[in-house]
């Protein structure tokens, strides 16, 4: 089976209240969408196909030749931006996994279980689906006496119905990302009812889920291991909740494998971090971009370490290290600020 990759990149996301889109921010160390872009590249050799708006050159500077682009030419909703990929997609692929670009911290593993799930099964649709509380804003899955799910159902449509406080209390709701059968999708995308939205008509891509169905066709869902990758950031709050998720899992990542961190909630980590063995961090550390760290070191507190290479048994506190490469046993003294030159 061969696999493409669509990512909704043409929100402008006004709530963040800034210049640059809002996938263009950075949280855990890179832009947003960067993550996820990585996340798909690490998928398929399918380049993955960005829908952007029209006139956007942040994402172009950012991916070049890495990426395709199609543009979605006015903000018609979710699934008018899956049509607009239609011309680049049709015939890549025997599946389409379908996402947002503001969702850094979905897993490789998670969409390869999605896709594999619909391969195995021959559904039409395979959804990523996250157990949520009453306050939460993703739609809830809506399923029939058997388990069959029957329809992806809105907040702001449960609330209308007469059971809304029932419905609410839903706990299996949709994260918004999708694996499709490509021929499947393609054929029916265009056959998606147009809706009315605050901002106006929309095409929902959740009414697939629906097609789905009234065709009598498999639809099913997979449940995320961890909550924390549905997490999306539409606000400038949102962005912090995601930057502590991000230094969450580092954190845990480093501890499974035999590092020290003295505080967690005061150690700052990006993904790109390399650290050995043994290794100590001390709080208010901050380790970034493509930084190495050998084994036996001790890091912190109050350091700041960026694009640098350490060696083993170092010791850096209160000092800032920036693109410098350190020996074996290096000793920084406090207060020192160490850059490569040249």
């Amino acid at each position: 089976m061969t696999l493409a990759v669509i990512l909704l990149a043409a929100g402008q996301g006004t709530r963040m209240k800034s210049k640059k889109q809002k996938i263009l921010h950075e949280v855990g160390g890179k832009p947003m969408v960067q993550h996820v872009f990585d996340t798909a590249v690490a998928l398929t050799p399918i380049p993955p196909i960005l829908v952007v708006a029209p006139g956007e050159t942040g994402l172009h500077e950012l991916f070049g030749a890495q990426a395709q682009y199609v543009t979605q030419p006015e903000p018609r909703g979710t699934g008018h931006a899956t049509m607009m990929a239609q011309p680049a997609a049709a015939g890549l692929a025997d599946q389409v996994i379908v996402t947002y670009g503001d969702m850094p911290l979905l897993q490789a593993e998670t969409l390869r279980r999605l896709a594999q799930t619909q391969a195995e099964t021959g559904a039409a649709v395979v959804m990523l689906a996250v157990m949520g509380d009453p306050a939460s804003t993703f739609g809830r899955v809506l399923r029939d006496a058997n388990g069959r799910i029957l329809e992806i159902l809105e907040v702001a449509e449960a609330r209308r119905r007469p059971n809304a406080a029932a419905l609410l209390d839903i706990r299996e709701q949709n994260a918004g990302v999708y694996c499709f059968d490509a021929a499947w999708l393609w054929a029916n995308i265009h056959n998606l009812p147009l809706r009315q939205a605050r901002s106006g008509a929309e095409y929902y891509l959740t009414d697939m889920i629906a097609t789905a169905v009234q065709q009598n066709l498999l639809v099913a869902a997979i449940l995320t291991d961890d909550p924390d990758e549905c997490l999306g950031a539409g606000t400038r709050a949102e962005m912090v909740a995601v930057e502590k998720a991000f230094r969450r899992r580092a954190n845990r990542r480093w501890l499974e494998r035999g590092v020290t961190i003295v505080d967690p909630d005061a150690t700052f980590i990006d993904p790109d971090v390399q650290i050995g063995q043994d290794t100590i961090i001390w709080p208010n550390t901050y380790l970034q971009g493509h930084t190495i760290i050998g084994d036996d070191c001790v890091i912190g507190p109050n350091a700041i370490v960026r694009h640098a290479r350490l060696g083993h048994s170092c010791r850096v506190e209160q000092a800032v290290i920036e693109k410098a490469n350190l020996p074996d046993h290096a000793i920084i003294a406090p207060f020192t600020h160490i850059t490569a030159t040249g």
